[in-house]
């Protein structure tokens, strides 16, 4: 899948959002890391006044391959049918806590 943009006025990157919340907590189980560290990009992305539809690249380390299919899940819910050019890479994390990564870039 490719995504060609010829007209922006502004590129956002994201650097990797880990499942943390605003006081550093880390949720149980995959799927509520995978949704806490979406909302960390959502976060971010109004923070510069930009939404999920700006997304055109996106970059999940997941920490095992059994976490691909809930890691769609939760990708396909956070961004409400948004389908930006995506990688998906299994990696170790820094943290042993965090199950996921993610990284993206925004364009307007």
């Amino acid at each position: 899948m490719g995504l060609e943009f010829s007209q922006h006025r502004r590129l956002l990157f994201i650097s990797g959002q880990v499942p943390e919340t605003s006081d550093g907590s880390v949720p149980e189980g995959f799927e509520a890391q995978c949704e806490q560290a979406w909302r960390n990009v959502i976060e971010v992305l109004a923070a510069a006044g930009l939404g999920v539809t700006h997304l055109v690249k996106v970059t999940t380390f997941l920490t095992d391959i059994s976490q691909v299919v809930p890691n769609r899940a939760v990708r396909r819910k956070m961004l409400e049918g948004h389908e930006p050019a995506l990688t998906v890479m299994i990696a170790e994390t820094v943290d042993s806590k965090w199950l996921l990564e993610i990284e993206a870039i925004a364009a307007e």
